[in-house]
């Protein structure tokens, strides 16, 4: 199988190499690179491309465009997979089934804003995908509103969907959260500890948090980690060092660091505006996953498909609307006992709904090969949408 990525800095595209590796696939890697340094392992590295600069990135497309055959040698260990990650690889992927043959399955996990709306580029943007999609055997999205708010509302080309959330792989050596866990900070008489973690690359999240704690001292507390995307928020280590509640503990190791940064917290912001109305509020992203595999309550917007997924969990705190006084009403709304209830029932929630296990990865794999995958009985597992 060749994996095409659109970033080979992204440590997602790693933790999915990793999935289709434990379900059986022999995978390669080629693709673009966003940062510097070296990377987990050896790749074909296509060019550089930036975060936000779509031009730059159709012109490194063009540039790979007539070589992408001679980069990546045929496959000799059977018939040519490829595993195209957003648009743009899709199309070099689309090339690249054109030149040998083969199955094409386009993984659609993030939806760019300019290919939303019904402006001039839009439109051509979601007509050169629908050609694109023709040419697919198969979509794997990784949230279900990705099916119905964009796919079907734009009426892009019905392709066999596969749904595989952004769960993290199973680690047997990682014990489940304790279902009757420490006390965090709160519980103690303290601030209320809030972890904003990831990608950190919204502004409003930044502004709120940096308000409502402003509002009132030492009530709450955020710890930030993870990567900040200065090309958005070109203030957010001086907003950060001019409030005292706010503290950036910089970058993580990806999953290893986890259980400490977590154990940290009372509760795990998950709510982003970076693209409001549109990919922001239909994702499920990782941080979801991982920060319930790990103990942490989840911070939800209301109306977006993460908080459906919560409030079906039954586990979370929920904002009522954007704005500085639904936030501080929901974080003060957070008592010792509520808070308890809730980290309890983050703890008993199925692994399975959770973490990718071994059987949903042989389905992942089988399912991209064209083997034929057997839907998941976990609720939320690897199936069809």
């Amino acid at each position: 199988m060749t994996y095409l990525a659109h970033d080979l800095d992204d440590p997602s595209i790693w933790r999915r190499v990793r999935m289709l590796r434990q379900g059986g696939a022999q995978v390669r890697i080629a693709g673009f690179r966003r940062g510097q340094g070296p990377l987990p392992e050896p790749a074909t590295v296509l060019g550089h491309t930036a975060n936000g600069r779509m031009i730059q990135r159709v012109r490194a497309i063009v540039a790979a465009w007539p070589r992408i055959a001679r980069l990546i040698p045929p496959q000799d260990d059977g018939p040519e997979v490829i595993l195209a990650r957003n648009l743009e690889m899709l199309a070099l992927g689309a090339r690249l089934a054109r030149a040998r043959g083969g199955r094409l399955v386009y993984e659609l996990l993030d939806i760019h804003g300019m290919m939303l709306g019904q402006g001039m580029p839009a439109r051509i943007l979601r007509r050169v995908e629908a050609g694109l999609m023709g040419r697919t055997s198969l979509v794997v999205l990784s949230s279900p509103a990705f099916q119905t708010r964009y796919l079907r509302h734009f009426g892009q080309p019905d392709v066999p969907i596969l749904l595989v959330e952004n769960k993290p792989f199973a680690r047997p050596d990682m014990p489940p959260p304790q279902a009757d866990p420490a006390p965090g900070g709160a519980e103690q008489g303290g601030p209320l500890i809030v972890g904003w973690f990831g990608m950190l690359r919204c502004r409003w999240s930044l502004g709120v948090l940096d308000s409502v704690t402003r509002a009132q001292p030492g009530r709450f507390r955020v710890i930030l980690r993870g990567r900040p995307a200065l090309d958005v928020m070109g203030d957010f280590h001086a907003v950060v060092d001019a409030n005292p509640d706010l503290s950036f503990m910089g970058a993580y190791d990806w999953p290893d660091d986890l259980p400490d940064i977590y154990a940290q917290l009372d509760v795990a912001w998950l709510i982003d505006r970076y693209q409001a109305g549109q990919n922001s509020d239909w994702l499920l992203p990782n941080r979801l996953y991982e920060g319930c595999l790990n103990g942490a309550v989840p911070v939800v917007l209301d109306g977006t498909e993460v908080a459906h997924r919560v409030q079906a969990w039954g586990c979370g705190v929920t904002v009522a609307a954007p704005d500085a006084a639904s936030v501080t009403a929901a974080l003060s709304s957070i008592d010792p006992a509520g808070l308890a209830a809730r980290r309890t029932t983050v703890a008993n929630l199925p692994r399975a709904v959770l973490e990718m296990g071994e059987a949903e990865c042989h389905d992942l794999t089988a399912a991209i090969c064209g083997a034929g995958a057997t839907a998941s009985a976990a609720p939320y597992g690897v199936r069809d949408v």
